[in-house]
């Protein structure tokens, strides 16, 4: 796994993040959300405007987004509750980022799963575009994590790059995926197997194939 995040001189995350505001369609979101609990449970609307905020931060940098110090004390404040809650959940949680990331973050998958089926590679076609696990890359394009499961074991290996899943990965795969996205392209998200729809079994379904057109009744054949 990567070292801890070393989180930034704070005198300057103030100074940039210290005035922190919602913008006018964030602000409607974030009111949204907190009206779908009871009265005196909003904060439970922690985790979502959490996720707003860092989404909101990332657009203001073109970066996947994260979570300065004055911007989580900002949606505690709203909540009404003490700065420390909320930042025990931005600190549970990989999905909110404690430091800045590049514009996309890939988060290799290298639990058991995807190791067995070569996640490796998928990390050495990271490093040879010059990425380094738990940095970001020069031109503020890649940051490079290393993750535990995130729950595709199927389709391993994996990778995460922001809100898409990349699937049933190799070197190459891999390499055409980060160049797309360097050359501001969309890559296919999902499975990279073409012999796949998405986790089903290669060259298509082993059993109840009459299923896969229409809704077949088989209680007559058994």
């Amino acid at each position: 796994m990567a070292d801890a995040p070393q989180i930034p001189d704070e005198a300057e995350t103030r100074a940039r993040w210290g005035a922190f505001a919602w913008t006018a369609e964030n602000a409607e979101k974030a009111k949204a959300v907190i009206a779908r609990y009871p009265a005196g449970r909003q904060r439970s609307a922690v985790m979502p405007l959490l996720d707003l905020a860092q989404r909101q931060v990332g657009a203001e940098t073109q970066t996947q987004g994260w979570l300065p110090v004055p911007v989580i004390e900002f949606v505690a404040a709203q909540l009404d509750m003490p700065f420390i809650r909320a930042y025990e959940v931005a600190t549970f949680y990989t999905m909110y980022n404690l430091v800045p990331v590049g514009r996309y973050h890939v988060q290799v998958c290298g639990t058991t799963p995807c190791l067995l089926r070569g996640s490796d590679d998928v990390m050495a076609a990271c490093k040879n575009r010059g990425m380094v696990k738990g940095k970001t890359t020069p031109d503020g394009l890649f940051t490079l994590t290393e993750v535990e499961c995130m729950g595709t074991c199927t389709n391993a290996p994996m990778v995460q790059i922001n809100d898409d899943n990349f699937e049933d990965l190799d070197y190459d795969s891999t390499v055409r995926i980060l160049d797309a996205l360097a050359a501001g392209e969309q890559p296919k998200a999902g499975t990279q197997n073409a012999q796949r729809h998405t986790s089903d079994p290669e060259g298509g379904p082993t059993s109840l194939k009459d299923m896969v057109k229409a809704n077949h009744d088989y209680r007559k054949e058994w």
